[in-house]
């Protein structure tokens, strides 16, 4: 998934990840409760963003602080750029990674997964009615956004490379240039393009073009919560965690919060 300082938001997140971090829950410290550091962005909306007042929010915040309370961890926030989150959870700045990760093949060279907790595709978007023909042959010498060392680079690179691809520390920096024109694409997340530009004022007048992309091999199998390697007693407890928010209805009031659809996806995909 992503996922750098250059924006406002960013800064702000910097800001907070050098003070103190954000406690999940009040009270949480009660004796016997194991203390979880929760790595996150805080420049993906909706998934995680920061708010006027400089408060985390979003799907991944609130994801987050549930599995902290159904697998009973005393939890915090650490505040974290994307291009440095998996060294930051090396280095034991935090202990969990929760923040739209993509379980690929290459991250699991580096760190473990839990399961996923949800699972949406990638697109392409771009002004209406540009009519491109969304092929790596039509695309020749397009120029589209993207987020920095994210699946999505990883994808474009790989399928597209005739494509003029503009690389951005945050997605905002991404959509904002698409929006000015500076570019003819964007590709993200659907979900995070649909929720955070499409339907915001600066993404009126642009929509999704060509076919959803969700291949393993680049997108991995959905979002999953990071964790160092061999820390299996953490990884196996935010999975108990995910299975029991999905069983409880937990997961649906925080899906249906943000979404009028259900981004887990199907069952094993």
């Amino acid at each position: 998934m992503r996922k750098l300082f250059t924006s406002l938001a960013a800064v702000i997140a910097l800001t907070l990840a050098a003070g103190a971090a954000l406690t999940l829950a009040a009270g949480a410290a009660e004796a016997g409760m194991k203390k979880v550091r929760v790595g996150t962005e805080g420049a993906y909306p909706p998934f995680n963003s920061i708010d006027s007042s400089g408060a985390l929010i979003g799907f991944d915040v609130d994801i987050a602080k549930a599995l902290c309370e159904a697998a009973k961890y005393d939890c915090e926030f650490v505040v974290q750029d994307w291009d440095g989150i998996i060294p930051g959870l090396l280095a034991k700045k935090y202990d969990a990674i929760i923040a739209s990760m993509s379980i690929t093949e290459e991250r699991k060279k580096k760190v473990d997964f839990t399961d996923k907790y949800y699972n949406t595709p990638a697109k392409f978007v771009a002004k209406k009615g540009m009519n491109f023909d969304v092929s790596p042959d039509g695309l020749k010498g397009k120029s589209v956004a993207v987020q920095r060392a994210t699946i999505h680079e990883n994808f474009l690179r790989d399928n597209f490379p005739g494509m003029d691809i503009r690389v951005y520390a945050t997605q905002d920096e991404a959509n904002a240039d698409l929006a000015s024109g500076r570019v003819d694409l964007g590709m993200a997340d659907s979900v995070a393009l649909l929720e955070g530009f499409i339907e915001t004022d600066m993404g009126k007048g642009f929509e999704f073009v060509g076919p959803d992309y969700n291949e393993p091999k680049w997108h991995g199998l959905g979002a999953g919560i990071a964790v160092r390697k061999g820390e299996d007693d953490l990884r196996m407890g935010l999975n108990k965690a995910i299975s029991l928010i999905l069983e409880n209805g937990t997961y649906k009031k925080i899906n249906d919060k943000y979404f009028d659809f259900d981004v887990y996806g199907k069952p094993g995909s």
